[in-house]
């Protein structure tokens, strides 16, 4: 095959790699959501994820680790802390959201995490923010709002609380984002992702040691084959293919096919979860893509 039909399949690929990624990705919070229906609590579960997804991120750290230079002292600190952030605190503050907030509303606020990287660049380091970017924040805000507002029509304060701890892991997220850049040029982004995930199993295996006695690993049956899932099909399989996927479409191609995600959580959510489908649900999510695209087609880089 020569080049010239080489490229066109490639692309392909690249596009069904990023879409299926992004769909695996949402396909996290049902199963949370699922969970939950057994009695089971965020620290449990979220335990039992990263217990099943441990070995997998070892696995990948090593791999990736094959023939590089050890890492420094300075490379440790930085593993450590964002581990910490990206995927400890993120993590968990998300599953204990996904207590109290619909699948739909937790997807739409994770999703506006471009927005929050480029608030942190401003802080952080004074970076410009053009009116486009403005804009396509105030659209897509706008439309997490709209959705918020009807569900705390519906679920009063929990709804507020829930919604706040997904924030929160929202911002940790993009902490991790903006600290990240340097490391995944030093460490490479798979040896990166495998060590900084490793640690962050470690701490949601520790948090429930410290936090539950053993006896609350006494899970029903359907919370262990949902956390295999949830750590094998939303987590590794996922962070696999957007990569493969940026390797062959780039990043930014590949974060406009991911505004499958929150379509895809909805009607999930819908479907399996039987979460209602109302006009505040339809006009939020079109708005907060509407307003996502406008501010990545602004030329935003992470």
């Amino acid at each position: 095959m020569d080049k010239a039909q080489e490229a066109p399949k490639t692309i392909v690929v690249g596009l069904l790699l990023a879409t299926l990624g992004a769909i695996a990705f949402s396909g996290k919070a049902i199963i949370v959501k699922l969970a939950y229906r057994h009695g089971v609590d965020a620290v449990t579960l979220i335990m039992y994820r990263m217990l099943f997804a441990l070995p997998i991120f070892v696995l990948m750290a090593w791999w990736a680790s094959r023939g590089k230079p050890g890492l420094t002292r300075h490379d440790v600190w930085g593993v450590l802390g964002l581990g910490f952030t990206g995927y400890y605190l993120a993590s968990f503050l998300d599953f204990a959201g996904l207590a109290y907030i619909s699948a739909a509303l937790e997807r739409l606020i994770l999703y506006l995490n471009p927005t929050l990287v480029l608030l942190l660049g401003l802080v952080l380091y004074k970076r410009h923010i053009s009116r486009r970017q403005v804009l396509g924040m105030a659209i897509s805000y706008g439309g997490v709002l709209f959705v918020f507002g009807h569900e705390i029509k519906l679920e009063g304060a929990d709804a507020a609380l829930g919604a706040l701890l997904v924030l929160l892991s929202a911002v940790s997220y993009a902490i991790y984002l903006s600290f990240s850049g340097e490391m995944v040029k030093r460490l490479g982004s798979l040896r990166l992702v495998g060590l900084a995930s490793t640690v962050a199993c470690v701490l949601c295996i520790g948090q429930f040691v410290l936090l539950r006695p053993l006896a609350a690993a006494l899970v029903a049956p359907e919370v262990i084959w949902l956390s295999v899932l949830n750590a094998t099909l939303c987590t590794v399989v996922p962070v696999l293919m957007v990569m493969m996927a940026i390797e062959r479409i780039g990043a930014s191609l590949a974060a406009q096919t991911g505004m499958v995600g929150p379509m895809s959580t909805i009607l999930m959510g819908v479907l399996i979860l039987g979460e209602p489908f109302t006009a505040w649900v339809a006009l939020g999510s079109v708005l907060v893509v509407a307003g996502i695209f406008v501010f990545s087609s602004s030329g935003y880089r992470r």
